[in-house]
This record gives structure tokens, sequence and C-alpha cells, in this order.
């Protein structure tokens, strides 16, 4: 019935399935591939977009240039 073997097979299909079938599938089954791998992409966008830095880390960089620039002029 089920074995572990298959583990590999079905991972590489669904693979497949998400990140080419909109490609070669016919139409319906396009379209679910198009729309699983959109839905996931949303997701994985959202999760990293929650996170913030808590500063800025390009602050002391910009300071740098400013006092840089300020010490050229005459």
């Amino acid at each position: 019935m089920f074995h572990k073997s298959w583990i590999p097979v079905w991972l590489v299909l669904i693979l497949v399935f998400i990140g080419f079938g909109d490609k070669f599938l016919p139409q319906p089954l396009s379209g679910a591939s198009y729309k699983t791998r959109t839905a996931i992409n949303n997701v994985m966008m959202a999760s990293f977009k929650l996170w913030t830095p808590k500063t800025n880390p390009h602050n002391r960089t910009e300071r740098a240039l400013e006092e840089q620039e300020a010490g050229k002029k005459p």
C-alpha cells in the first residue's frame, strides 16, 4: 500500500507540480499549480515582512558620509 520508498517520489512530484505545473499541465491543473505557487509565495513574503530591524543598519554609514562631506567643503 504505502511504503516509505514512495515519499521521495511524492515530494518530487509535488515540487514539480508547484514549480513548473502551469507550464505543461492542462488548464484545470495548470491554474491550480499557479494559484498554489502564488499562495505559498504570498505566505512566505508576509512572514518576512513581519520582521523589522530594531535599529537602522545604515545610519552609521550615512553619518560618516555626511561628516566626510562636511570636512571636504572649504
